[in-house]
């Protein structure tokens, strides 16, 4: 073969498929593929059997799950959005996830207007990752990803709170359902106040479900205690 190439592995990739569809059939929870780690679009008919739809960060990924996987959930996450994209994202997103309070008083009332549901990503600033992966720990120190509590009560949670739905937190590699439960613990904490009010809770990626060993219960735990104890609809990305 003299053109460098991706082998894809259909049945290891459906085996995958099914441990992560029945987490959804046993919790309600909505997986969404994280496109930016597996845009090979020719496989998103086939991904779209099984999960709830995907997850993009930028327009032309949204493009792509609009495109190759029509008629699923369709949500963007970005940690700025362009004034001259937002328009198609309106049209052919139904979430969409901001992570600073201008982005979501810049663009949510539009959004909300538009029947788009908005999301808010914050930081519960506690991090589990090891001290080699600093620079990818989005709960470190001076991180810009996601909002903290004090950031969002000092800017006004009440009428922030007229534009949310949901509150979306990623700080996950590659981890097990146990670092989840230390991050949801403080989310969970920190954001009681308010979860009953939103719809959905998103709890972003780096959940390594697939791999063998991995504490599923666990995770099927944390899940219902959103989706039981706060009636929300609760959303992943690994």
């Amino acid at each position: 073969m003299r053109t460098p190439c991706y082998i894809i592995d259909r049945n290891a990739l459906e085996k995958n498929l099914r441990i992560l569809s029945g987490v959804m059939s046993s919790t309600g929870c909505h997986i969404l593929l994280a496109q930016k780690c597996f845009s090979c679009y020719a496989l998103y008919p086939l991904v779209g059997e099984y999960l709830s739809g995907a997850t993009a960060s930028g327009l032309y990924e949204a493009e792509l799950c609009h495109e190759e996987m029509p008629g699923k959930e369709n949500h963007i996450f970005s940690p700025a959005f362009k004034e001259e994209d937002f328009p198609r994202i309106l049209e052919i997103c139904d979430h969409v996830v901001f992570n600073s309070v201008a982005q979501l008083r810049r663009f949510g009332p539009r959004a909300k207007a538009a029947g788009v549901s908005c999301g808010l990503r914050i930081n519960p600033q506690i991090s589990t990752q090891s001290p080699e992966h600093a620079i990818y720990d989005p709960c470190v120190k001076g991180s810009r990803f996601g909002v903290t509590l004090e950031e969002f009560e000092a800017a006004g949670a009440e009428s922030l709170m007229e534009l949310l739905d949901g509150l979306h937190f990623h700080t996950l590699c590659e981890q097990d359902s146990d670092d989840l439960k230390i991050t949801l613990d403080e989310f969970e904490r920190q954001f009681r106040a308010y979860l009953p009010r939103l719809k959905w809770v998103n709890f972003g990626g780096g959940h390594h479900i697939t791999r063998e060993g991995y504490n599923i219960p666990l995770l099927e735990q944390c899940i219902r205690r959103m989706s039981e104890g706060y009636g929300l609809e609760v959303h992943l990305e690994p």
